[in-house]
This record gives structure tokens, C-alpha cells and sequence, in this order.
């Protein structure tokens, strides 16, 4: 096949080298972005099924010795509708702009992550991946073990997500926010955060006051025994990859079995949706095939992720974070830590 060779000061990246050298066509990717609403719904239905067996087993444990476990299985369901947010304030799980809109309001809901405010920090994270002063959700490589032991224990995450709301309750952005919010959204924002607070409220004013307990057991406590879950899954997607602009090498895809690819809605194709963040969640498996060399795949899936992490703070690798900071790809008003 005749392949067109880019011009020396063309701007590349994997997805116009995949198209120059014949991977993968302007028709595919076409195609590839088309939008639909069966495939949310049946997966959504699916995955409210799971949510639901889950939930049956916390029910049946009572009072047993596996109710912990119980809980712990269901809360890593509940916080996985994490991915099904995600897709939706990229607007790519539904074609209907209004269900990504209600149906991500409902995960946000769930895992206290206002939808809204998500969906502008999250514009920010895939203009500025891995730019350390610039991506407003990077994930630094921890500095020791211990730190990433403190990392995974979702400590620090929870910490974070309560000042977050607290502070926009209190009608306050910070500097960092004020730079990916835009200015007539702030009052939205302010206003989509006391919404928020509550709605969690009025659930525990009903729990006090009729005695009842169901949300502390069936969403509460597993949520926060899941989220550790979900740190060392979002760990593994750009955490120990190079701190640059370059995405065949700043994002991981990992190889996942095919329950926990169902969970994440097929985020696991984590390098291949932030080149073409436009492709939907199921389309994504066709994307990985065929930018097959394009993209950097972890084959040991989330444990080989780790394992790199871990090699690299432990020293038997070098810390991929070191010099290799893209400046030129910074913000003209971010500044190196």
C-alpha cells in the first residue's frame, strides 16, 4: 500500500501516523465514531443486573462472616460507575446528548463526583496528559512504596473529593479550576455541588430519623471499600509512563479479562481512547485492532502495570518521570513544581 510520508515539521501523533501509514482510514475511523444508544442500554442494562446480584449477596451475607467480602465485591461494582460516567461526559456512551446527561447525574450520584465539574476537568486531562503542572487529574508517580500504599488506600482521593465539594458548596474555585472552568459556568457548577451535598443530606436525614440503614450498607460502606479498586485501576492507565505529550508513550492499554473489561465499560483501551476520545466505549476493541503497534499495551493487564510501578520505585528500573517533562506542551500560565 502507497504510504504518504509526513511533511518534517508535521505535528504527529499515533492517530495521523496510523493514518498516513495506512493502519487505519479516515472511512474507519468514520465509521468507528458513529454513535448509538442500543449498545449503552443493553450494557447498562447488564451492568444494573450485576449491581443488583451484588447487592443480593451483601442481603444474603447478613450477619455472617461474609458480609465484608460481600460488600468489598459490591462496592468494586458500584464504583465502576465511574466508567459509565466517564463515557458519558465525553457524550459517547448514548447518541442522545440528554440520556449521557441524566444517566451520568445518576453515576456522579452515586460516586460523588459531580457530573458537570467532571466533564470540564476532564476536557483539561486529555489537552494536557501527563504535563505535570498542567493536567488538573495526573497522578504523580509516587516518591516510595509507602506512598503508593497511601495512594491505593483511596485516603487521599476521598480527602480530595471532600474539600472539593465543601469548597464549591462554599460557592470557591480554586486557581487551578478557575482555569478549565469557564467563568459563566461557575455559578452552574457552585450550584450542581449544593444540589449534591443535599441530596446526601435528605438520605441521612431519612436514614436518623425512620432508622433506617440499607443506603450505609448497600452503597456507602462499599463504596469506600471499592474505591481502593478503582485507585489501582486508574493508577495503571498513565502512572509510571513518561510525563510528556507524546501518546504512544504516556498512556498504558492493558489487557483485561473479560469481567473486568465489562466493568470499565472497555477503558482498559485506555491509549486508544485518548487519540480518538470521540470513538465510543464499544467500538473501542475494534480501535485497539487495528492500531495494533500504535499504542503502548500492557499484556500483563493491571498487575503488569503495577509491577512496572512498582520496579520503578523499588529502582530496579529508572523512574520513566525523570526528564522527560514536554515544556513546550505546558500551559503558558503553568510552572514546574
Amino acid at each position: 500500500m502507497h504510504t504518504v510520508k509526513p511533511q518534517p515539521d508535521a505535528i504527529l501523533t499515533p492517530i495521523t501516523q496510523a493514518l498516513q501509514e495506512g493502519a487505519l482510514t479516515r472511512r474507519e475511523l468514520k465509521a468507528l465514531m458513529q454513535r448509538s444508544n442500543g449498545p449503552a442500554a443493553r450494557r447498562l442494562l447488564y451492568f444494573l443486573a450485576t449491581t443488583l446480584a451484588t447487592g443480593t449477596l451483601v442481603y444474603l451475607s447478613q450477619g455472617s462472616l461474609w458480609q465484608l467480602p460481600a460488600m468489598f465485591v459490591h462496592g468494586i461494582v458500584l464504583v465502576h460507575f465511574f466508567s459509565l460516567q466517564h463515557e458519558c461526559i465525553h457524550y459517547t456512551a448514548f447518541k442522545t446528548r440528554r440520556l449521557n446527561d441524566i444517566v451520568g447525574n445518576f453515576c456522579g450520584m452515586v460516586i460523588m463526583l459531580p457530573n458537570r465539574f467532571f466533564r470540564y476537568e476532564h476536557c483539561d486531562h486529555h489537552t494536557y496528559t501527563q504535563l505535570r503542572g498542567s493536567d488538573p487529574e495526573m497522578i504523580p508517580l509516587p516518591q516510595t512504596v509507602s506512598g503508593y500504599l497511601y495512594y491505593l488506600s483511596s485516603i487521599p482521593y476521598w480527602k480530595a473529593k471532600f474539600s472539593e465539594l465543601w469548597r464549591h458548596v462554599k460557592g470557591e474555585m480554586t486557581a487551578t479550576e478557575k482555569r478549565f472552568v469557564p467563568k459563566t459556568e461557575v455559578r452552574t457548577l457552585i450550584t450542581e455541588a449544593r444540589c449534591l451535598l443535599a441530596f446526601y443530606l435528605t438520605v441521612l436525614l431519612i436514614c436518623v430519623v425512620f432508622n433506617w440503614w440499607a443506603p450505609l450498607w448497600y452503597w456507602w460502606l462499599p463504596v469506600i471499600l471499592g474505591e481502593p479498586v478503582m485507585r489501582a485501576v486508574r493508577m495503571t492507565e498513565h502512572v509510571g509512563r513518561p510525563t510528556c505529550s507524546d501518546f504512544k508513550v504516556n498512556t498504558r492499554s492493558n489487557r483485561v479479562n473479560p469481567i473486568m473489561q465489562f466493568l470499565c465499560w472497555n477503558m482498559n483501551f485506555h491509549a486508544e481512547h485518548h487519540y480518538a476520545s470521540s470513538v465510543p466505549f464499544h467500538a473501542l476493541p475494534a480501535l485497539h485492532k487495528k492500531l495494533d503497534g500504535y499504542v503502548h499495551v500492557e499484556e500483563k493487564g493491571y498487575l503488569g502495570a503495577h509491577k512496572d510501578i512498582l520496579q520503578q520505585l523499588l529502582g530496579f528500573s529508572p523512574r520513566v518521570d525523570s526528564g522527560t517533562d514536554d515544556i513546550n506542551q505546558q500551559r503558558p500560565d503553568s510552572t514546574q513544581p
